[in-house]
């Protein structure tokens, strides 16, 4: 009798309430979100879950919609429940949402147009977009085997956007265009001392003009900085930069530290973009999200005298968006206390 009330209690409970504990849904989550322009899928994700990268586990997948893997403005994410379990999915209504000064949302009749970059990117593009494409990550001797800046048209010593430059070295028949590079920081790995990568700021683009013998006049295209002679060039990449992912835990376990923070800064606050010392070879991918700890404090045990290592606490959150052979850059989604250089990352 007892367990037929039970079951009979469970059943005429609405759905978000019996499935509350095994669901990880946020409390007073909305029943739908209309996207707007400047959304990302993480904050979205936060409005629904208490864990957003658990987002993978309860999308929903709408086979009548066109890509509905992507999102734009304009969609609707709906909360509902298939066999009891929650679910996410998204309702494409071809209407432009606009959210007034009231809280009140506004839609308006609208053609569907969908521009690369009207997709809603996982996190905030404008965080990371110079480090997609202004930094690379080489090899030992990678640069300094590479081309080198020998002189500036019209005896110039400081090259900019227009420029001719002149560059010696090795160069391949098919390589036409090229990046302009200094090198940055060395990474080294914290507990191994493995040197992990060396990094390659681009300055500027460039296009070969000419070639005789070793020697190349090229066309300086851009610029971000001033190009000096002993500036080194490499061959442009063709790599895919996508910001349609989603965020989630990682497929291994991983246990790594952050080890470099860039900016010029040792302590690290949202959305601060750090290098972390695990990458491909680790099976460390695009999307995964790593929980940050801070290390704990050695401490002296006044009774015994032994020093005594404090256990780590939980900092904040990670979200890796590019990855190397033995590093990874990561921007930071939460933090909760002060992160910095050498806090641990694993598994949230």
């Amino acid at each position: 009798m007892l367990k037929s009330l039970i079951w009979l209690l469970c059943i005429s409970l609405p759905a978000s309430m019996a499935f509350a504990e095994s669901a990880p849904l946020k409390p007073g989550h909305p029943e739908r979100h209309f996207v707007e322009k400047g959304d990302t899928l993480w904050g979205i994700a936060e409005t629904f879950l208490n864990d957003p990268w658990l987002w993978p586990e309860i999308w929903h997948i709408n086979e009548q919609i066109e890509n509905p893997h992507l999102i734009y403005p304009g969609d609707i994410i709906k909360l509902v429940y298939i066999g009891g379990e929650p679910k996410l999915t998204v309702e494409r209504t071809g209407q432009r949402v606009t959210m007034l000064a009231d809280g009140t949302i506004k839609l308006s009749p609208k053609a569907r147009v969908t521009p690369l970059d009207s997709v809603i990117p996982a996190i905030p593009l404008d965080k990371i977009q110079g480090f997609l494409v202004d930094h690379r990550i080489v090899e030992n001797h990678d640069l300094d085997n590479a081309p080198y800046v020998l002189a500036g048209g019209d005896g110039h010593i400081l090259m900019g956007t227009g420029d001719t430059i002149y560059a010696r070295g090795d160069f391949a028949e098919t390589d036409k265009a090229f990046g302009v590079y200094r090198g940055g920081e060395v990474f080294k790995d914290p507990d191994t001392d493995e040197v992990l990568g060396f990094e390659a700021l681009e300055l500027g683009l460039t296009r070969m003009v000419s070639l005789e013998g070793d020697v190349a006049k090229l066309r300086l295209l851009s610029s971000n900085e001033d190009v000096r002679i002993g500036d080194r060039l490499l061959p442009t990449e063709e790599r895919k930069v996508d910001s349609v992912f989603y965020p989630k835990s990682p497929q291994d376990e991983i246990r790594g530290r952050i080890i470099h923070v860039f900016g010029g800064v040792r302590n690290v606050s949202q959305y601060s973009v750090v290098v972390l010392n695990k990458g491909d070879r680790d099976n460390l991918g695009v999307g995964d999200v790593l929980a940050v700890h801070r290390v704990g404090e050695r401490v002296r045990d006044r009774i015994t005298n032994e020093l005594i290592q404090l256990p780590s606490e939980k900092s904040g959150l990670v979200i890796i968006f590019r990855t190397f052979e033995k590093l990874s850059f990561a921007l930071v989604l939460r933090s909760s206390r002060t992160i910095k250089v050498f806090d641990e990352v694993k598994n949230p």
